[in-house]
Formats: C-alpha cells, sequence, structure tokens
C-alpha cells in the first residue's frame, strides 16, 4: 500500500509539473503574438464610418422593393441592378442591389462621395443597407428618367432652350465636384445615361461608383482605367494618369451628343471618333453648322449659342488634356448661351 500510495502522489506531482510547464510557454507565445480583435459586424463598421446616412434594414429594402406586390425595375447600373421603392412615409425611391460579384469598391465610393457633397444638380444619396451578405443604397427618384432615354424618345423631343439649360446644371455641377473643398472630384463616368431627369426635366448627375478624389496637393494620380467607352479620355486610357480634364472630355461628348442628336447610348470608339472629327469641322468652317444639328429641332436654334457651345465642347475633346478648358472655362461660355436663351424666352 505504500508503494503505490507513493507512486500515485508521485504520478500527480508529474501531471502538475508538466501543466504549469505547458501553461508558461503558452503564456510566452501568447505575449509575442500581435493581439488580434474580434470582427465586429459588416453593418456595425458601416453604422460608424458613415453616420450621416440613415441605415436600411433589409427587411425595409425589401418591403420598399415589392410595396404592393409591383417590382418594378428602374435599370442597371455599373455596379447594380436598380429598383423603384416606395417608404412607409409614401416617398417614392430608386434602390440599387449592388451586385455581390462586385468588391465593395464601388459601394464605399459611391456612399463616401455622396454622403459628403450635397447639390442642386447631384442625386440626393437618402441612405444604405448592408445586411446578410447585400448591399443596398437609396436614392432620391428621378422619374423621367435619364439623358439618353430622352434623345431617344419619338413622341417628343428635347427643345433647344432644355438642352443648353441641362448642359449649364450639369456643368455647374461639375464644377461644384472638381472645386470641392478637400480636394477635386472627379467624377470618372460622366454620360448620358448617368444624367438623371426629374419630373420637371432637371438634370442630376449620378452613379459615384468610380468617382476618385484628388488632394489638395495633387494634380494628377496614376490608377485603374475605368469607365465608359466613348466616353473615356483617350490619354487617361493611354497612360492611366487620371486629372480633373478627365471627366471634361467625357462633358464634351456629351456636349456633342446634345447638339448633334447622337442618339447612341455608348458609344464606341468608331462612334466617338466620326462624332469629334465632324464637330471639329463644322468648328473650323469646313462643314456648315447643318451638318451637326439635330434635325428633329428642324432649325429653331439659336445660331450663335450653338457655334460657341460646340467650339467649347470641341476643345473640351482634346486629345490632350494641356489643350482642355477648365470647368470654370466651360460652365462661363454655356451660362453665357443659357442667359441669352433666358432673354429670346422672355421676349
Amino acid at each position: 500500500m505504500a508503494v503505490l500510495i507513493a507512486t500515485f502522489v508521485m504520478m500527480l506531482i508529474l501531471v502538475l509539473i508538466k501543466h504549469v510547464a505547458k501553461s508558461k510557454i503558452q503564456g510566452k507565445n501568447k505575449g509575442c503574438m500581435p493581439k488580434r480583435k474580434s470582427p465586429k459586424p459588416t453593418k456595425e463598421i458601416y453604422s460608424t464610418t458613415w453616420s450621416g446616412l440613415y441605415r436600411f434594414s433589409k427587411d425595409e429594402i425589401e418591403n420598399a422593393i415589392n410595396n404592393d406586390w409591383d417590382r418594378r425595375f428602374l435599370g442597371r447600373g455599373s455596379a447594380g441592378l436598380v429598383y423603384k421603392g416606395v417608404l412607409p412615409s409614401g416617398q417614392v425611391v430608386a434602390i440599387k442591389h449592388i451586385y455581390k460579384s462586385n468588391n465593395t469598391d464601388s459601394f464605399s465610393r459611391e456612399v463616401e462621395g455622396l454622403s459628403r457633397v450635397r447639390h442642386p444638380n447631384l442625386v440626393c444619396l437618402f441612405g444604405c443597407c448592408v445586411e446578410g451578405g447585400e448591399q443596398y443604397l437609396v436614392y432620391e427618384f428621378c422619374a423621367a428618367g435619364n439623358l439618353a432615354q430622352h434623345l431617344l424618345r419619338k413622341d417628343s423631343v428635347l427643345t433647344w432652350e432644355r438642352r443648353v439649360k441641362i448642359l449649364r446644371d450639369c456643368a455647374l455641377a461639375l464644377r461644384y465636384l472638381h472645386h470641392y473643398i478637400d480636394g477635386c472630384i472627379v467624377h470618372r463616368d460622366i454620360k448620358l445615361t448617368n444624367i438623371l431627369l426629374t419630373e420637371k426635366l432637371e438634370p442630376k448627375l449620378s452613379d459615384f461608383g468610380l468617382a476618385k478624389m484628388l488632394g489638395m496637393e495633387e494634380s494628377k494620380v496614376f490608377t485603374d482605367v475605368r469607365g465608359t467607352i466613348g466616353y473615356m479620355d483617350p490619354e487617361y486610357m493611354t497612360n492611366a494618369k487620371l486629372t480633373c480634364a478627365s471627366d471634361i472630355y467625357s462633358f464634351g461628348i456629351v456636349a456633342l451628343q446634345l447638339l448633334s442628336g447622337q442618339k447612341v447610348i455608348e458609344l464606341d470608339f468608331d462612334a466617338r471618333d466620326q462624332l469629334t472629327r465632324k464637330a471639329r469641322d463644322v468648328s473650323m468652317g469646313k462643314r456648315p453648322i447643318k451638318d451637326f444639328e439635330d434635325p428633329r429641332l428642324n432649325g429653331n436654334i439659336n445660331r450663335a449659342d450653338f457655334e460657341s457651345i460646340l467650339k467649347i465642347a470641341v476643345l473640351c475633346v482634346a486629345k490632350s488634356s494641356k489643350g482642355r478648358p477648365t470647368i470654370d472655362v466651360v460652365y462661363e461660355e454655356i451660362d453665357k448661351a443659357w442667359k441669352n436663351t433666358m432673354v429670346e424666352m422672355i421676349i
């Protein structure tokens, strides 16, 4: 019995010694390893990052989209599908459902961009939803659709006065972005389908999924080439150097489309080159203005203002960014045309 008791005691002592030694080793290893914070839920991260926005729940989003069992599809954006929604208050909104295959870059850019900027000619972002692996953005609803749809319509024609007003207001929005207090915000995807129209046909620049901010000390930044074929700055496509002038080029293409009635929603390289080549020829007097004027206007234009807008648009689409005007110069020229238009409307 004495031997058995002694053996048991010795085994117990050995087990205790081994346990204490193991605990000390683990403690030392733990002290050498970096501390890891437990991951927070995505929804919580977003709620602290964009505190100025309302965070919708997924149920609220689904109820808004499926209001009265009417799930209305509005269109397809660069990052997701857009639906019409109705909030409990009765307010109509546009809800973008971000593609699951899409990374969070475009979602983050759009939320960060639109949550900090406010302008009458920029679409307003009301809130967002990040829940269950799904991402949604909730915007103000623009009842008249986008600008491309109106150039394609057969039942009505955008008047000369309306076209000048749309160009002027878009230039005003772009000037606001390029002179933002924290640095120039480059939209990177200005095109007809990203210019939404309210019920009164007031334009609002939308889709900030590709937007990039240049710091106060930056005039350019090298980044991945993103945008829409036909509207993209050829210099940016060649050297990946993004500047404010890249937006100026895209705006110039939009201006040429409005002047000519170019009805192609998404331009390809050939269509773009033909458009810019014809515009230069007309601007230099090699071809008559009639060759570039939208025939649907039936000559109901102000010839002098048409020429001035055409000239500034041609400068905007210069192949080199050094030859393009700033947004201030662009806005001033188009604003002059708009003031002349208002005088004629009064008379």
